[in-house]
């Protein structure tokens, strides 16, 4: 098979089986017949003389030829957005596009005012963000659907391409009058006699409040728990107790004097860190490149 037979429009048929799992939900989300889908997919493992996917009752999953497909495909679509968006740039960053993935605590507050600040100086870029999990964050980027990750990390993660990282300590939050607001900081088992809100257990802030009790043999037991910061951050506001969070989510908060903040002082809870995260390999758009030096400057601007 020849390179000019890997055509775009094959590529992006075949990329969207792989990530939906079937051509059904290929189709719906591309607007495109199922049968169109299928006959690019055929005449690419024609072509190729090879299948490219596993077909089960329930779906489609890429077999270990369509994985180095897929990588190939991801970067040529890759490769083709940025030679567009880098001849855009040549006017100044006057248009553009930034897809973002990121997680609940940065997609809230941080970055919409990120997208502000930076559309003050660049109006015609255009921003798409994705709030999702830890691990979809990296996922996303991995495959393409985003072109910076902003999440929270504890371990490298394969394909990944860390362009900033700082450290994000857990801090307590409360109402500013709050007895503990005078301390430099708390301990858990201080913790234990207020009422408390945390986060559900499938996320990096609570495993590492999990692991620090068990290690300090503390038992909290929180009045509220949930998988939504915002909820967190209005059981302080609304003076319900004390919740968790790390600083970037809550710092207008703070700087406004509508809650306290303080350290959580024991050990092992420093062990997670932001990322500002890129596919390994890629050259960035000049838009994207620009917003990824954007955030770091906001990141790191504040002293935590």
């Amino acid at each position: 098979m020849r390179a000019h037979e890997l055509q775009e429009t094959a590529l992006r048929y075949f990329l969207e089986v792989a990530r939906s799992g079937s051509l059904t939900l290929a189709s719906e989300r591309l607007h495109v017949a199922a049968s169109a889908l299928s006959r690019q997919i055929a005449g690419l493992e024609q072509a190729l003389g090879t299948p490219l996917f596993e077909r089960h009752s329930r779906g489609m999953v890429l077999n270990a030829a369509g994985e180095i497909l897929a990588g190939h495909a991801r970067q040529t679509l890759l490769d083709a957005e940025r030679a567009i968006e880098d001849i855009r740039a040549l006017q100044g960053l006057r248009s553009g596009r930034v897809r973002l993935a990121a997680t609940e605590a940065f997609a809230n507050d941080f970055l919409p005012r990120a997208i502000i600040g930076f559309r003050r100086e660049h109006t015609g870029i255009l921003f798409e963000l994705n709030a999702a999990s830890h691990a979809a964050v990296s996922e996303a980027v991995r495959n393409g659907e985003a072109d910076i990750g902003l999440t929270f990390s504890r371990a490298p993660e394969p394909g990944i391409q860390v362009e900033y990282q700082q450290p994000s300590p857990v801090l307590v939050l409360m109402p500013p009058g709050h007895p503990l607001a005078a301390a430099e900081s708390v301990t858990l088992q201080q913790m234990q006699a207020c009422p408390l809100a945390l986060p559900w257990a499938q996320t990096t802030l609570r495993a590492l409040i999990d692991l620090a009790c068990s290690r300090r043999r503390v038992l909290l037991e929180p009045v509220l728990t949930t998988n939504n910061m915002v909820t967190l951050h209005n059981f302080v506001l609304h003076g319900g107790g004390l919740a968790v969070s790390g600083e970037v989510s809550v710092r207008h908060f703070v700087a406004a004097g509508l809650m306290a903040a303080r350290p959580l002082a024991d050990p092992g809870l420093e062990q997670r860190e932001i990322e500002v995260q890129t596919l390994a390999g890629r050259t960035l758009p000049a838009a994207v490149r620009s917003f990824v030096e954007h955030l770091t400057r906001q990141l790191s601007g504040v002293e935590i």
